[in-house]
C-alpha cells in the first residue's frame, strides 16, 4: 500500500522555461504557463507532459525560442511588483478610502508638508457612495461610446439562448464590427421570463434595439445554433429577423455544429460510452462506495480522487469526463475486478480509449475556436480542422 505521505514532489527545473513553464507564485512546487497562465499539478512537471500545451493548446508557440518566453518570464515579474506595491494591507477592497487611502494621506501631509492634514482629507470625497458612483459614470460613458459605434456602423450578431441551474432562461448577444481593426464585444445578457421561442427572443433584440436607437438594418450578419427556436421557417428567430431585414446573412454557429456531430455516434462507440457512463454511476451513486474508490486512488498515487460526470447541455463535458476516466483506467479495473461491470468495461477498452482521443480533438478545436479575435480568415490551421471534422452533407 503506498504511502500518500510520501508522494514523489518534482522539483523545477530552468530547461522547464523552452517549454513556456515558470514555478507558480503561490507554490513553486507547481508549474505555471506563461501564455494561459494555468497552473498545472506536480505530477505534470515532467518534460513529456508539459509538451502537451505547446503542441495542442498553444500550437502557435510551438516553435518558439527559449528567449521568447525569457520575455514573457520578465514580463510577468514586473507585473507581479507592480501589484505587490499596490498591495492592499488592509485586505478589504480598494473602494473603502476612508480605511486605506486617507490615512496614507493624511500621514504624508502631516510629515512632509508639515500640514494640517485634517482639514485636506476632509474635502477629498472617497467615500463608498462616491467611488461608486464614479464607476458607474465610467460604465455609462464606456456604453454610450460603444452604442454610438454601432448606431452608425454595420455589424456582425452572434445570439445564444441557454437554461441556467436555477431553470431561469438567458439571452446572450455579442456583436462583432470593425473600428481600426475587427472588434468584438458583448452587447447584453437579459433574461427570457417566460419562454424561450423565436419570437419572444426577436423581441428581447428588437427592443434592446429600439431603447439605444440602433437601427435594425445595420445588421449584416447573424449567427445562432440550431434550435428550432433559433432557426425554425415560419416561427423561428431567423424567420422574424428576414421579415425585418431580408437581406441579413444568417449562419449556423461553427462551434454548436461541430457539438451535434459529436452526439452522433455509431452503435458500437454509443455502447462503448454506455459502459462508461454506467460505470461512473455506479461509482458516484453510492456514496460509501464514492469514500471507497477516493482511498482507492489515494493508495494508487493518483492524481485526481474523483470521477467526472457528463451532461448534454455542456459542450465539453463528453470530453472532460472521458478524460479523467482514462486517467483513472488502471485504479477502475482493479475497482471493479470481478464484477460484470468491470468485464464489460475490459471488452470496450479499445473503443473507450478511441473516443477519449476523438472528443479530446473535438474539445481542442471548439476552444481554437472560442475567444477574441477568432476567425476561420486569419487562422488558417483552424480553418484546416474545422474543413476536416466536417461530416459530408452538412451545410
Amino acid at each position: 500500500m503506498a504511502d500518500p505521505s510520501k508522494k514523489k514532489c518534482r522539483q523545477y527545473s530552468t530547461e522547464y522555461l523552452s517549454y513556456g513553464f515558470i514555478p507558480a507564485p503561490q507554490n513553486e512546487t507547481k508549474p505555471m504557463c506563461l501564455i494561459c497562465m494555468d497552473v498545472l499539478s506536480n505530477y505534470s512537471m515532467k518534460p513529456s507532459k508539459l509538451k502537451i500545451p505547446l503542441e495542442k493548446k498553444h500550437i502557435g508557440k510551438k516553435d518558439k525560442t527559449v528567449e521568447y518566453f525569457k520575455k514573457l518570464g520578465d514580463d510577468f515579474q514586473k507585473r507581479k511588483t507592480v501589484c505587490q506595491l499596490f498591495d492592499n494591507k488592509a485586505g478589504k477592497p480598494h473602494n473603502i478610502g476612508e480605511t486605506v487611502i486617507l490615512p496614507g494621506v493624511s500621514a504624508i501631509i502631516s510629515s512632509v508638508m508639515k500640514q494640517n492634514a485634517i482639514e485636506i482629507t476632509n474635502s477629498i470625497p472617497v467615500s463608498n457612495s462616491s467611488v461608486s458612483r464614479r464607476i458607474d459614470e465610467m460604465v455609462e460613458d464606456v456604453k454610450k461610446q460603444f452604442i454610438a459605434h454601432l448606431e452608425v456602423k454595420q455589424f456582425a450578431l452572434q445570439l445564444d439562448e441557454s437554461t441556467l441551474r436555477d431553470n431561469e432562461a438567458i439571452l446572450l448577444a455579442y456583436v462583432r464590427f470593425n473600428n481600426e481593426g475587427p472588434k468584438e464585444e458583448m452587447l447584453f445578457a437579459r433574461s427570457l421570463t417566460t419562454d424561450t421561442k423565436g419570437e419572444t427572443i426577436f423581441k428581447e433584440v428588437a427592443t434592446y434595439f429600439q431603447e439605444n436607437n440602433i437601427p435594425l438594418k445595420n445588421i449584416i450578419a447573424c449567427a445562432t445554433d440550431g434550435s428550432p427556436s433559433m432557426t425554425g421557417r415560419y416561427k423561428g428567430f431567423i424567420a422574424y429577423l428576414k421579415k425585418s431585414i431580408p437581406e441579413v446573412y444568417c449562419i449556423h454557429c461553427v462551434i454548436n455544429r461541430q457539438h451535434l456531430v459529436a452526439k452522433e455516434l455509431c452503435a458500437r462507440l454509443h455502447d462503448a460510452l454506455s459502459v462508461v457512463i454506467k460505470v461512473v454511476n455506479h461509482i458516484k451513486s453510492n456514496s460509501l462506495r464514492d469514500r471507497l474508490f477516493r482511498e482507492f486512488c489515494k493508495q494508487n498515487g493518483e492524481e485526481f480522487e474523483r470521477l467526472v460526470l457528463h451532461t448534454e447541455v455542456r459542450w465539453l463535458s463528453k470530453g472532460n469526463c472521458l478524460k479523467r476516466f482514462i486517467a483513472f483506467w488502471d485504479s477502475i479495473v482493479s475497482f471493479l475486478v470481478d464484477t460484470q461491470l468491470g468485464a464489460k468495461l475490459l471488452e470496450n477498452k479499445c473503443d473507450v480509449f478511441y473516443l477519449s482521443d476523438i472528443f479530446e480533438k473535438l474539445n481542442s478545436l471548439n476552444k481554437q475556436l472560442r475567444g477574441n479575435d477568432s476567425d476561420l480568415i486569419s487562422k488558417p490551421n483552424i480553418k484546416k480542422l474545422v474543413e476536416n471534422h466536417q461530416p459530408q452533407g452538412s451545410h
